[in-house]
């Protein structure tokens, strides 16, 4: 069932249909709305977030609906996940349905109970997030957070992690920011070092908040965004669903809801099919919430290559695929990263896709 689901997105894809008969492959979901910290460059500073988690009933029905076809969900989103109280029961609840799971932490509340909850459960992935080798980029990147703790916390959980057998994937990830970016050799070189850390990510700031002149201009849409057919389809704690996991921040409206809609409607909703439209036609940099996209727009053929795996291995690979091609060792034109050269535009000229009413 899920390969076919996957065949017929890759389909839909590359045939620039705007209907398309299948459901996403992954979901972005944030199970709480709540965190522990301030971060700078975080959508929260923008976006004000309510003190609540998804209800259980949101969360179940969202599996129960995807659980054929969907194939690896994020349980992350504006919050901290390890405040959720229910994380570890959804994590099973995942598991049953056969869904593979991810979750991020800022490490803050990784304690020891955590750690063995963690190791205990059938997680199949774990990002954590640490933004700076030195103790002043990070707590400013992190405040709130002490870095000898958290620092601490990481090392112990990945040797725990070690001694366990566990194959639980850990990522080691840091965002490459104006006040860490020259610090990348020794943070790579330290947590290498370390047991139980599989990989170690530096990404760039997928978030325009901390330089919002940073987006992709018109030129850039060559080709269609991949998350409007394969995901990540994002659902916020309250069952709004977003088309990818950028477009709550830029601004974009909810394309429908969990329990209002049934999933397969949200998905050729008409602002769902409109943006596909945009896109295939190339005008996705006319698009509001495209044109300031900090995300890497990936050619069609790492597009067909994740529709062709499993949604977990895809998440294994990302990684390696952002490596390969930053040291040249794959084309650069099959990753295309956001510019600061947007070309000025009044907003009126752009869409704003609305979801009818």
């Amino acid at each position: 069932m899920r390969a076919w689901n996957r065949s017929k997105l890759l389909w839909s894809y590359l045939t620039h249909s705007e209907r398309v008969p299948a459901l996403p492959v992954e979901y972005i979901v944030e199970t709480t709305a709540k965190c522990n910290l301030y971060c700078p460059m975080c959508p929260r500073e923008t976006h004000e977030q309510p003190k609540e988690d998804m209800p259980d009933a949101i969360f179940e029905q969202l599996v129960k609906e995807s659980g054929t076809t969907g194939e690896h969900m994020m349980l992350i989103g504006l919050g901290e996940p390890l405040l959720d109280r229910a994380i570890f029961d959804r994590i099973q609840f995942c598991e049953t349905h056969g869904v593979s799971t991810l979750l991020s932490t800022n490490g803050v509340l990784l304690d020891d109970t955590a750690i063995d909850r963690i190791l205990d459960s059938p997680l199949a992935h774990i990002t954590l997030s640490f933004d700076g080798y030195t103790k002043e980029s990070f707590e400013y990147y992190r405040k709130g957070a002490k870095f000898e703790r958290v620092r601490d916390n990481f090392v112990r959980f990945c040797k725990r992690k070690q001694e366990r057998g566990s194959s639980l994937q850990v990522v080691l990830q840091m965002v490459r920011m104006e006040r860490n970016w020259n610090e990348v050799e020794e943070f790579e070189r330290f947590w290498r070092a370390v047991p139980g850390v599989d990989l170690i990510r530096i990404k760039s700031d997928e978030t325009n908040v901390l330089d919002a002149s940073t987006g992709h201009p018109a030129s850039d849409w060559k080709y269609p965004c991949h998350y409007l057919w394969r995901g990540p389809m994002y659902v916020k704690h309250n069952g709004d669903v977003y088309p990818c996991c950028q477009s709550y921040n830029l601004d974009g409206k909810p394309v429908g809801r969990i329990g209002e809609q049934p999933l397969t409607e949200i998905m050729n909703s008409a602002s769902m099919r409109e943006l596909r439209r945009m896109h295939t036609a190339g005008r996705g940099g006319e698009i509001e919430m495209c044109s300031r996209c900090c995300t890497t727009i990936p050619h069609p053929v790492l597009v067909a290559g994740s529709l062709l795996l499993h949604g977990k291995w895809v998440r294994h690979l990302l990684p390696w695929v952002e490596k390969a091609v930053y040291f040249s060792k794959l084309p650069k034109r099959w990753l295309t990263p956001p510019s600061k050269s947007v070309p000025a535009k009044e907003k009126s000229d752009l869409v704003q896709i609305e979801t009818p009413r």
